[in-house]
């Protein structure tokens, strides 16, 4: 179902059950797939694929040459029923490559809102990817890798399948991810390393310089006393009841399996 108000380009091809929302406007030569569902003032350029079961929220921009939805690089998949769901005011830009979920995970990838995903970033099966997040130009997330929101990803930058970044971490262009990275830290290297906090990015996020200072002491609590993950969550839990920004690091400390970046 195409709403009356989109504007689509006559070489495009539309499968009939795609259900495309008003204002939205679609490029020449680009495909939209059966089980496909486009958000109100969606902004489709040429030359792009999008293959179902898909759906996109409302004010995305997707660039030409776009791939999205498609059958994810897993020599497992065997055709079962995966998704993938975009939020709101993501801009992806050229060549951008996005893959449906697995059977062996929650068969779905999510994307949230309000991201830019610059030119040839690969987001591959399962992922998970919060809000307000910028990945540059070739940036590679594998499969099952969980970001979240307001995190910076450097160009050409990768991290490892299963691999979780939290909350406002910056991660260096040509970084390589082999372990977790905690909220507000970062990384940068290959393999990667702590570099410290993302102070800056904090300011401009409007934390106030009482949370940055516990996030600080939080960091050479984890990076700097010698102790593992599980001896140094007391210590931080002491430093949370003073200031609850470090709760965030706490909770991802807790549910890692993967180990976390050290110096």
């Amino acid at each position: 179902m195409t709403k009356a108000s989109a504007s689509i380009h006559e070489t495009a091809i539309i499968h009939p059950s795609a259900i495309i929302g008003q204002g939205v406007e679609i490029g020449p030569w680009t495909l939209i797939g059966a089980d496909v569902e486009i958000g109100d003032d969606c902004w489709i350029g040429s030359h792009v694929v999008i293959k179902g079961p898909t759906r996109i929220g409302q004010r995305n921009r997707i660039f030409q040459f776009c791939s999205i939805g498609e059958d994810c690089q897993d020599k497992k998949y065997a055709g079962e029923l995966t998704r993938l769901e975009i939020g709101d005011d993501n801009v992806i830009r050229e060549s951008c490559t996005f893959h449906r979920g697995t059977s062996q995970d929650e068969s779905l990838t999510r994307v949230g809102s309000r991201n830019l995903f610059m030119v040839n970033v690969h987001v591959a099966h399962d992922c998970r990817i919060g809000d307000d997040c910028i990945f540059a130009n070739n940036a590679t997330l594998a499969g099952h890798v969980h970001i979240g929101s307001h995190v910076i990803f450097g160009g050409h930058a990768a991290i490892h399948q299963f691999g979780r970044v939290g909350s406002h971490a910056f991660i260096a262009g040509c970084a390589a991810l082999n372990k977790d990275v905690p909220p507000y830290v970062m990384a940068a290297g290959l393999y990667a390393k702590p570099f410290g906090v993302n102070s800056e990015g904090l300011r401009r996020r409007g934390f106030s310089p009482e949370a940055i200072s516990a996030i600080k002491k939080a960091y050479k609590i984890i990076f700097r006393s010698g102790k593992t993950v599980s001896e140094v969550i007391p210590e931080l839990e002491t430093l949370n009841a003073e200031q609850p920004a470090v709760g965030t690091m706490i909770e991802f400390l807790q549910q890692n399996e993967r180990g976390i970046i050290r110096a």
